[in-house]
Order: C-alpha cells, then structure tokens, then sequence
C-alpha cells in the first residue's frame, strides 16, 4: 500500500507543470552559480593556488560551495512541493477518499514521504551533473563529491518531513507553503545565529540542519550527523502520523 501511495503521489505531481517548472528554475539557477563559481576559480583563486603548497582544488572553492548553495535554493523548493501532500488533498475535498482508504496512518505518511523522496532524488541527481563536468578539466575527489552529495540528499530529506507535517497542519496548499517555507528558515537563521563564539550560540547552530550537513561538505561522513538528519526526520513523520490520525476522527 505504501509503495501504491507513493507512485500515485508522483503522477499527481508530475502531471501538473509545479515540479517541471521548479526543477527549471533550480536548474537554472545553479546554473549561473557554478558558471559563477568556476569563473572565479579560474580567473582568480587558481592562479592564486599556483605557487603555494597547500594548494586546494576545484573540489573545495566549487564543488563544496555549489552544494550549500544547492541545499539553500532547494529550501525554498520543497516547501512548495510537500505542500500539495496533504493540504491540497483539503481544498480538493479529496482527503475524505484518503481518509477511507484501507491503509494505516503510517502507510499514508510514509507513501507520501517516499514520492518526496523520489523527487528529491531527482533534484540531487541534476545537481551532481554538474560536478561531473568538472572531469573534463581537472581531477575532482570524488570521494568528498559523493560525501557532499549523500549529505545534501539528507539535508533535503530532513526539510520534506518538516514540510510534510506543515502541510498535514493546514488547510490551503499556499498556508502549507509560507508556514513550511518559515520553519526551515527559522531552522537555518540558527545556524546564522549559533556561528557567534559563545557556548549559546554553538547550542543554537548544533539545532540547525546546516550545522551538521557542513562536515559532509569537508569531505567528512560522521555517525553523529547521520544521526541527527535520521532522528529529525523522524520525529516529524511521528508527529504527521499522529496528526493523521486526528483528521481520521475529524477531518
């Protein structure tokens, strides 16, 4: 049943021109962000690098800040996209269909959750095309590249689930949007926040997402960042599990 969920999620979203247009735009922006990033790396930081030992590569001054820049763009993406799971089903008057439907709450959530994932995949898969290009001229570590991408994938994956449980809260796909779009830029600005030097503000990155999708950027796999995107993903489907189950006894 959860494998149904999930491919029915997913024709509904590609069948209506939301994923198309914003995969584009992500594209497209990225785009500009590693022509952007490469221009400066071969004009200025290259040349640079060229007479010191401790030389660093393409890998560090673009792969690894296309990335970040990646997950900030994707942000504002996903919002938009997990909106549609349960809050569209509202406006629709579809939910009481699903509602009915012979599968568990944890069937339905995980349904849903899965064809974010898919599309996400999707997104991540665009993005890592353009490290690739970098093969054609130089020599990228791939293994810091894969670490970067696996640490992406997660970060996303963490900020669906958030999204996902917005959008089970509310009523109007566009209240879904700008109330999931808010929470992940409250979860970002702390890690805006907790970059100060003091005990507080290490606290307050270490709540941020960003805070732990950074050493995947370095090149470094932790058992502690793992951990932390698993357990928050968690939680929230938990709780849009538990806030199904309210909708079943009153929709």
């Amino acid at each position: 049943m959860t494998g149904a969920i999930a491919a029915h999620e997913l024709r509904r979203l590609f069948r209506s021109p939301l994923a198309w247009i914003t995969l584009a735009v992500t594209c497209f922006v990225l785009g500009l962000v590693f022509l952007t990033l490469t221009d400066v790396y071969l004009s200025v930081i290259q040349p640079r690098m060229a007479a010191r030992a401790d030389a660093t590569g393409a890998t560090e001054h673009i792969v690894s800040p296309l990335l970040f820049w990646s997950g900030v763009a994707l942000l504002a993406v996903i919002p938009l996209i997990a909106a549609r799971a349960f809050a569209e089903e509202r406006q629709r008057a579809t939910l009481p269909l699903l509602l009915a439907a012979p599968a568990s709450a944890t069937q339905v959530v995980l349904g849903k959750y899965a064809a974010l994932l898919a599309f996400l995949g999707l997104a991540v898969a665009l993005v890592a095309g353009m490290p690739a290009l970098l093969a054609l001229g130089t020599t990228p570590d791939w293994g810091r590249i894969a670490a970067g991408l696996l640490g992406l994938y997660l970060l996303l994956a963490s900020f669906a689930a958030a999204a996902l449980y917005v959008s089970a809260l509310t009523r109007t796909p566009a209240l879904a949007a700008v109330g999931g779009l808010g929470l992940l830029l409250f979860l970002a600005l702390l890690y805006v926040a907790g970059n100060a030097a003091t005990a507080s503000g290490e606290l307050l990155a270490r709540l941020s997402q960003f805070a732990h999708f950074q050493p995947f950027l370095e090149g470094r796999v932790r058992s502690e960042d793992l951990a932390y995107h698993v357990l928050f993903a968690l939680v929230f489907l938990l709780l849009t599990g538990r806030r199904y189950e309210r909708l079943r006894d009153r929709p």
